[in-house]
C-alpha cells in the first residue's frame, strides 16, 4: 500500500511536468523559431519477481515510481511564412544565428531581425546579431564597394553595427569611350556623354566632327572639337581640338584628341581604332554610343539583407555594397544546447563549441541556404500536442486515483487494526 502511494505521487509529479512542457509548446505555437520541447521519463527502481513460467520479462518486475530523466527539443524545422521585410530571414537546413547581450552569446533560429534607431542589427528583444563587418566603412563614408564578404573565424564575430548616415563618395570620370559612324557627308556630326567631375557633379562632354578643308587623296580627315560644360551649358570648363583620319574603307587611322579637363579632373577620350570605335562609312543609317566610368555621390537610402546573409547598403545614386555578413553557427550536438528563452539557447559541454562550416579551400561558409522575406515558424504540431496533452491528463488522473485508492486502503487498514 505504501509503495502504491509513493508510486502514484511520483507519477503525479512526472505527469504534471510533462503537462507543463506540452502546455508551454502550445503557448509558443506562434513563436518564431521555437523548437518544441520533449520530455523523457525513467523508472526510479524496480523489484524483480522470479517465475518459472514462460512470461515476458517486463511482467516480472514491479515498478516503484518514475522520474523525469531529460527534457530535450525537437530538431525538426518549422514551416516558412512570407513577410514583407528583407531583414526577416530563415535558415534552410542546419545552423543557428548568434545573438549577444553583454558578454552572453546565445543561439537562435528566429531570424526576425531589424535595424534599431542606431541602425544596429538586433533581434526583436534587443539582442545584437553577430557576424563579420566588411571593413569598408570609414567614419560616415564608404571606402570601397564589396560584392561579398567572407566570414572571419568563430571567435572573431562581432556585433553588426552600422552608421546612421553613410555617404557614397563621388568617383570622377576618368575614361570616355565613343563609337559610331559619322558618315561621309560634309555635315557636322555631334555626340555627347554625361561625365562626373571631382566634386561629384554631373557635367556634359560633347564631341563635334566636321570635315577638314584639306582632304587626303584616299580616306577622309575630320576636325574634332571636345567641350566639357555644365548641364545647363552656362559654364564651359575646357575646350580641346584635334583631327581624326579614316582610311578608304572608313576605318580609323589616327586621332590627335586624347584628353580633356572636366572641372579639375582629366578624362581620357578613346575613339577606338580600325573599325572598333569611330568609323566613317557611307551608309544612310548612323548610330553612336558612349561608355564612361565615374559615379555621382550618394547618401544612404537604407540597409537590407540578401539571400547570402549579407547586409547591403543602398544609396540614393543607385549604388549598393555589402557592409556586413551574418554568421551561421553549427554544433556537433545540437540537442546538447540549453534553452534560455522561447527561441534562444546557450552552448553546454554536451553541445560542444560552436563551429563554422568550411569549403574545400578552408574558407568559412554559411553551411546552409538563407531565405529572406521569410521566417521559420514554430515546429510545434498542434494536433499532436493536444493529443499528448489528453494522454498526459489521463495519466495524471490515473496516478491521482492510485494515490486516493492507496490512501483509502491505508485508512481501512488502520481502522481494522484499531478494531
Amino acid at each position: 500500500m505504501t509503495q502504491a502511494f509513493y508510486t502514484g505521487l511520483s507519477g503525479l509529479v512526472t505527469s504534471q511536468n510533462a503537462i507543463d512542457v506540452t502546455a508551454d509548446n502550445l503557448a509558443n505555437i506562434n513563436t518564431v523559431g521555437y523548437r518544441a520541447s520533449t520530455i523523457e521519463f525513467a523508472s526510479l527502481f524496480e523489484d524483480s519477481l522470479h517465475s518459472t513460467g514462460d512470461i515476458n520479462p517486463i511482467s516480472n518486475t514491479i515498478g516503484v515510481g518514475s522520474r523525469v530523466q531529460a527534457t530535450s527539443f525537437s530538431q525538426e524545422s518549422g514551416s516558412f511564412k512570407l513577410t514583407e521585410r528583407s531583414t526577416d530571414i530563415a535558415i534552410n537546413g542546419d545552423g543557428w544565428f548568434g545573438v549577444q547581450h553583454g558578454d552572453n552569446t546565445q543561439f537562435t533560429r528566429a531570424g526576425n531581425f531589424l535595424f534599431d534607431v542606431n541602425n544596429d542589427l538586433v533581434t526583436t528583444d534587443g539582442l545584437y546579431v553577430l557576424g563579420t563587418m566588411g571593413g569598408n566603412i570609414e567614419g560616415n563614408s564608404l571606402s570601397s564597394v564589396i560584392d561579398s564578404i567572407s566570414l572571419a573565424d568563430v571567435d572573431k564575430q562581432e556585433q553588426l553595427r552600422f552608421p546612421k548616415t553613410l555617404n557614397y563618395p563621388a568617383e570622377p570620370t576618368t575614361s570616355a569611350v565613343f563609337s559610331g559612324n559619322i558618315g561621309v557627308e560634309d555635315t557636322t556630326f555631334v555626340m555627347s556623354a554625361g561625365v562626373i567631375d571631382a566634386n561629384g557633379d554631373k557635367n556634359h562632354l560633347e564631341l563635334s566632327f566636321t570635315k577638314n578643308e584639306n582632304q587626303p587623296k584616299t580616306g577622309s580627315l575630320w576636325d574634332i572639337t571636345a567641350v566639357t560644360k555644365t548641364l545647363d551649358g552656362e559654364t564651359i570648363y575646357d575646350t580641346q581640338t584635334g583631327t581624326i583620319s579614316f582610311d578608304a574603307e572608313g576605318g580609323l587611322i589616327s586621332n590627335s584628341l586624347t584628353n580633356i579637363d572636366n572641372n579639375g579632373s582629366t578624362i581620357n577620350i578613346d575613339l577606338g581604332e580600325g573599325f572598333g570605335g569611330m568609323v566613317s562609312i557611307n551608309t544612310s543609317a548612323t548610330s553612336s554610343s558612349s561608355i564612361v566610368d565615374g559615379t555621382i555621390g550618394g547618401e544612404l537610402a537604407g540597409y537590407d539583407i540578401n539571400i547570402n546573409a549579407e547586409v547591403i547598403a543602398t544609396f540614393t545614386n543607385g549604388m549598393q555594397s555589402s557592409v556586413g555578413k551574418i554568421a551561421l553557427y553549427h554544433f556537433q550536438n545540437d540537442k546538447g544546447l540549453e534553452r534560455t528563452g522561447a527561441s534562444n539557447f546557450i552552448q553546454t559541454s554536451n553541445s560542444g563549441e560552436p563551429i563554422f562550416i568550411q569549403d574545400k579551400n578552408g574558407k568559412n561558409i554559411l553551411g546552409a541556404d538563407i531565405s529572406n522575406f521569410k521566417l521559420e515558424s514554430s515546429n510545434v504540431k498542434m494536433e499532436a500536442s493536444l493529443t499528448e496533452l489528453i494522454i498526459l491528463q489521463r495519466s495524471f488522473d490515473a496516478n491521482s486515483k492510485s494515490v486516493s485508492t492507496a490512501d483509502e486502503m491505508i485508512q481501512k487498514a488502520i481502522n481494522m487494526s484499531a478494531s
